[in-house]
Order: structure tokens, then sequence, then C-alpha cells
């Protein structure tokens, strides 16, 4: 099967990611990129054989396009690549009516057009809600507490650097609703280290074990998580923590807990391009992104 030809419209921090996400994929290409004008157009490498022009109709066959532009004139844009018959894929960062009316707006011109559009193809609309439907179906009757950027109060733990083969640690404390605390702690673990026992590296479970033994820990909910670089961690940089807490009626030890940190514009070029494949396979209209099989 050929493959699709993707354009990305507008060339911010979503842009780029998406034009660098398809260049590296064998099942999408990329058409070009459509930009304000700009001295030079060309783009840095490695992207700087890929065509930029000002306006869609200078490409010469475009199957797809990606809607990367500020979510004030998303709309404009949709409506003008619909109207030319161009499925779109959009990711506007919009909350509460704003968005429902935004994408009812889509669906109308999809219909009127007969072209297909997916809505909400990014992080936040996009992948996290479906993080927070899957949670709350698999505990119905709990307690859901979203936390954005956790780094943002992370401070060193002298005590978990004090462990051997533990390069660094960073931890974070946060209450529930109850005023219950718990812990968090992210460790780097040193490379080609061996444990006190001399039978691998140092494990998760010890790291746990050392800090249930600490005075400063002891009696207190610890999660401890294991990252690539403490330093990286440090950084401005965006994060996430969603725990969902089972009650009485639904077992009030059931929890789940989704922790990440990430490059948010990288995770929403993904999901764009997840979004942009399914196109041939849906009916003209408007269709909210979610996860096909």
């Amino acid at each position: 099967m050929a493959k699709l030809n993707i354009v990305v419209i507008g060339f911010g921090r979503v842009g780029r990611a998406c034009a660098m996400a398809l260049r590296n994929t064998d099942y999408l290409a990329l058409a070009g990129v459509v930009r304000r004008p700009v001295s030079p157009m060309k783009l840095p490498d490695p992207l700087g054989k890929i065509p930029v022009v000002t306006h869609i109709r200078d490409l010469k066959r475009v199957d797809v396009a990606l809607i990367c532009v500020p979510a004030e004139i998303v709309l404009g844009v949709v409506r003008e690549l619909l109207q030319a018959e161009i499925p779109i894929v959009e990711n506007a960062v919009l909350e509460g009516p704003s968005l429902e009316t935004h994408y009812d707006a889509i669906g109308n011109a999809a219909r009127h057009h007969h072209t297909c559009a997916i809505v909400g193809a990014g992080w936040n609309p996009g992948m996290l809600p479906l993080f927070e439907r899957a949670f709350t179906t698999l505990i119905p009757d709990g307690r859901t507490k979203r936390t954005s950027r956790p780094g943002a109060s992370l401070h060193h733990t002298e005590m978990v650097e004090n462990i051997e083969g533990i390069k660094g640690a960073l931890s974070t404390e946060m209450r529930d609703g109850q005023g219950q605390l718990t812990r968090y702690v992210y460790v780097e673990f040193a490379k080609n280290v061996k444990d006190v026992a001399g039978s691998g590296r140092t494990s998760l479970d010890e790291v746990e074990a050392a800090l249930a033994a600490d005075p400063l820990f002891v009696g207190e909910q610890t999660r401890v998580f294991e990252v690539e670089s403490i330093a990286a961690l440090e950084e401005e940089g965006r994060g996430i923590l969603l725990e969902r807490t089972g009650t009485e009626r639904t077992g009030a030890h059931a929890t789940l807990l989704l922790e990440g940190r990430f490059d948010v514009a990288t995770f929403a070029a993904r999901v764009m391009l997840d979004a942009a494949q399914r196109i041939p396979s849906l009916k003209p209209g408007a269709h909210r992104y979610f996860l096909w099989g």
C-alpha cells in the first residue's frame, strides 16, 4: 500500500516534532511543511530537503494535513482545508465549553464537505483523557488526583544518595484529599556497580527497604521510581502524576498510578501520526481520537 503523504501546517514545537516523527516512520511520508513567510524558508537539518511553502496549494499531493498552529486560529485553518477536501488531524488545547464548541464546528464543516477530520489527537486533549477514563472504568467508585509537573518541588535526598549503587536521587511529597502524605523518590543507578552482596546491581526493592528503615521515611507511604538521569529530571520539563484510589465500595486498597516525565510536543506528534494513518478507514465527518486496535 502506498504511503500517505502528510503535510505539517505550522512549525512551532508541535510542528517540528511532527516533522521529525514523520521523517523516522516507514508508513507515512512527509510531503512538506506550510508555515508563515520567514527568511530563510529552508528548514534546519536534518529536515533541510523537505519542501517548505506558504500555502498548501503549492504542494503536489497531500493526503492528510496535521494542524500544528495556535489554538485560536485552528478552526479557520481547518475549515479552509476541509473545503479543499483535505482530511485533517488537529489537537487544539482547549477546555470545557470552548472545546465542545470547537469540536461541533469542525464536525459541521467535515460533514458539509464530505471530508474526514480527527479532533483532539494530542496529549491533552487526546491521550491523557483516555488514561483517566481507563482508571475510572477499572475503579468506578474512587477518587482521582492529577498533578502536573511533579518535578517543580523535587529536592535531593542525601540518605538515598548514600546507598551503594545509587548515583543520584530526588524526592517530593504530596498529600491526598484526606491529608495522607506520600513521598515519591526518583533514583538514578550508577552504571556497572555491584550491590553489597555482590550479586548484581542495586535494585529498587533494596532502595525501598532502606527507606522503610530510615527514621525520615518510616511509617510513611513511599513510592520509588527509576530514572535515566537525575540531571535531566532537575531541568525544566513536563511531568504527570495520575493516581486513582478506590473506596470501600469497590476495594479501598485498589490503586492505579501513572507517573511520567516527557516532552509534550513529542507525545502530541506521536498521537497525531497514529491518528493520520487511520484516516483512510474512516467515514466523512469528525471523529474524536481514541486508541484503535
